[in-house]
């Protein structure tokens, strides 16, 4: 497979440094593709020589195990993007960054994207998982996305077709499906207003969630029930309420300014984290009757 990808691949790549909770081990074999066609390039001859292969993002909302990734790793860089002003709408590849873009456009008076200046992700990982804060999703303004079949075509899909739910789509729930790019609607807005409402809920980010390296939200919340107490609406408030905050294994904590965030206090293992998700899991249970359901993706080998 190596041979197959030439003087792209490497071997044995650290992949910590390149997730945003820094844990992890290595990927047995590892590219970048910086352009649609490398990425698909790269995932048909994964397919053809039957080698198993992830995509990366930006590392956000994945927990990689001590054990690395075998197969083929695949940094999605492809990261180019337009707007056709005359219909307000953003065509943009999956690789991009999330933040970046809805910062850049915002600065510009195009607003629909400012709930996700907090979010260090890609479009293509945040429409995988539906990613949403400060009451926007990604769900809400996309018009339609292009991927890359389990058959090796590629389809354009409405988003009616996408089965967008909370946090999850098609595309994370069935697999074999790569996002390429997307078009999203943007609607026109003053410059002022758009980095007012940015600025806004960056000061918010920066008052509640941690600053040490993270995973993002560790938990989905449960489904609310307007009957129950507010504890039952939100995974950070159950596990406070279990008196977890602080908590610890090896170099991983629940965060004391977030509970739905565990913070590495430097050297922590996926070993550390998956066994406070476990004893986090596992109080919330026994105190409250919920099951909390991980939002993150854990991959690679233990």
């Amino acid at each position: 497979m190596r041979d197959l990808l030439g003087s792209r691949a490497q071997t044995n790549v650290p992949l910590a440094p390149r997730v945003t909770l820094r844990v992890g081990g290595v990927a047995e074999l590892f590219v970048e593709a910086k352009t649609i066609a490398e990425l698909i390039e790269c995932v048909q001859l994964a397919r053809e020589h039957a080698v198993p292969f992830f995509i990366l993002g930006n590392g956000s909302n994945i927990l990689v195990r001590d054990g690395g990734i075998r197969g083929l790793t695949i940094e999605n860089q492809c990261a180019e993007f337009s707007l056709d002003v005359t219909d307000s709408i953003l065509s943009v590849e999956s690789g991009a960054s999330l933040p970046g873009i809805a910062n850049r456009l915002a600065r510009q008076g195009w607003s629909g994207l400012e709930w996700a200046i907090g979010i260090p992700g890609t479009f293509g990982g945040a429409i995988v998982g539906n990613a949403g804060a400060h009451g926007g999703t990604m769900a809400d303004n996309l018009l339609r996305v292009t991927i890359l079949d389990a058959n090796g075509d590629v389809l354009e899909l409405p988003k009616t077709n996408c089965a967008f739910e909370y946090r999850a789509s098609r595309f994370k729930r069935a697999g074999g499906e790569i996002v390429l790019r997307a078009q999203i609607e943007m609607t026109r807005d003053d410059p002022q207003v758009c980095i007012a409402r940015m600025n806004q809920y960056t000061e918010h980010r920066r008052r509640t969630q941690p600053t040490e390296p993270s995973v993002g939200s560790m938990f989905k919340n449960p489904p609310g029930d307007p009957s129950a107490p507010l504890r039952a609406s939100f995974a950070g408030q159950l596990i406070e309420q279990a008196g977890l905050k602080g908590a610890r294994i090896g170099n991983v904590a629940v965060s004391r300014v977030h509970a739905n965030f565990f913070v590495n206090l430097g050297g922590a293992t996926a070993r550390d984290v998956l066994q406070l998700v476990d004893l986090v899991r596992d109080q919330v249970r026994e105190q409250f009757g919920i099951e909390l359901e991980l939002e993150i993706q854990v991959v690679g080998e233990e």
